[in-house]
Order: C-alpha cells, then sequence, then structure tokens
C-alpha cells in the first residue's frame, strides 16, 4: 500500500507560498508595491488593505504614488506608512501620496540579506516540522500494521524526496533574492 502525501506537499507548498510573500515584502531599493500588502486603514470602521482604498502606481523605479479614492483618507494613509515598518516618509501634497524609495546602503543591502536568510531559515523549519508530521503518521500506520516495513521505508524516503525537493525550491528562491538585493 503506498502512502498518501498530498496534504503533506500541500502544507509545504503553502510554506514556500508564505516565504515568497515575505520576500516580496522586503524592498530592494526599487519601488515595489507589495511592500505596500500589509499596511491598513480604518475605513468606514473596518482595518482595509490599502489597495483596497486607493489606487497605487509607480511612475519611475523609486517612487510610488497612492491615489487614494477619497481625499479624507489621505492622513490615515500617511499615518499607516509612518507606522509601517518600512522606514519612508510618504509625502502628502492634498491629492496623493508619494513614497520616494532612496538608495540602499551597502549595510542596509547587508542587513536585508540576513532578514530574507532568517525568513527562508523560517520555512525549511516549518518543512521538517511537516516532514516530521508525516513520518509521525508513517510509523502509527507501522504500529498499526497498516502497512509493511518495506512501505514504511519507501514512504519515509518518499517524505525526505519530498523535503529535499521543496528546500532546493527555497534555496533557488534565497539566491534569486540575494542577487537582487545585492545588484546596485
Amino acid at each position: 500500500m503506498a502512502v498518501d502525501f498530498k496534504d503533506y506537499a500541500r502544507r509545504m507548498d503553502k510554506a514556500l507560498d508564505h516565504l515568497n510573500e515575505e520576500f516580496g515584502a522586503v524592498r530592494a531599493g526599487r519601488a515595489n508595491a507589495k511592500v505596500l500588502d500589509r499596511i491598513t486603514v480604518e475605513y468606514y470602521g473596518s482595518e482595509t488593505p490599502l489597495n483596497g482604498v486607493a489606487t497605487i502606481s509607480s511612475p519611475d523605479a523609486r517612487t510610488l504614488v497612492i491615489s487614494p479614492w477619497d481625499t479624507k483618507l489621505l492622513k490615515d494613509i500617511g499615518k499607516a506608512i509612518q507606522m509601517s515598518d518600512l522606514g519612508i516618509n510618504p509625502q502628502n501634497d492634498g491629492r496623493v501620496i508619494r513614497l520616494t524609495f532612496p538608495q540602499l546602503t551597502e549595510d542596509r543591502r547587508k542587513d536585508l540579506v540576513k532578514q530574507v536568510k532568517k525568513y527562508a531559515e523560517e520555512a525549511k523549519v516549518a518543512m521538517r516540522n511537516i516532514r516530521r508530521d508525516g513520518m509521525d503518521y508513517v510509523k502509527k500506520l507501522k504500529k498499526n500494521s497498516e502497512i509493511t516495513e518495506d512501505d514504511q521505508k519507501k514512504a519515509e524516503k518518499d517524505l525526505q524526496d519530498l523535503l529535499d525537493k521543496n528546500i532546493k525550491k527555497v534555496d533557488a528562491a534565497l539566491a534569486a533574492k540575494e542577487k537582487e538585493l545585492m545588484a546596485i
């Protein structure tokens, strides 16, 4: 009997998706609207994502322009950006908010590389925990005599292969992000 690992593969894919979201939020000196994904503004009594109350555009490589649909939100959007961990001061001209991304210093690039390495390691740990859950499941099946010892060994090897494949994806994503961060 073959053991089905679709659930574990799906969970590892989710960990990889989460890592890519984390990487998207790390700014690499270029203006990227993804850095604003975590910012919310109170709109009619509920916290609303910034892209739900404004249009975000990028006129050039270092600037984002936020055009709220309701100009009353300009102050709240400016405050939300200042309270975030972006480290950028918004410029409000009464109609739109401009965010100008400064050129990253060498030290800041190195700090960002450390940060993305930490995100990658967290993803690997999450995937190892998923593998451990799978191994526990396989051992339980063997203990309950639902699979043979050969099936157990094959299942454990399949789980390890699944983990190795996903760790390679994490390493590839990390290498690409590091290259992006260190490019001047």
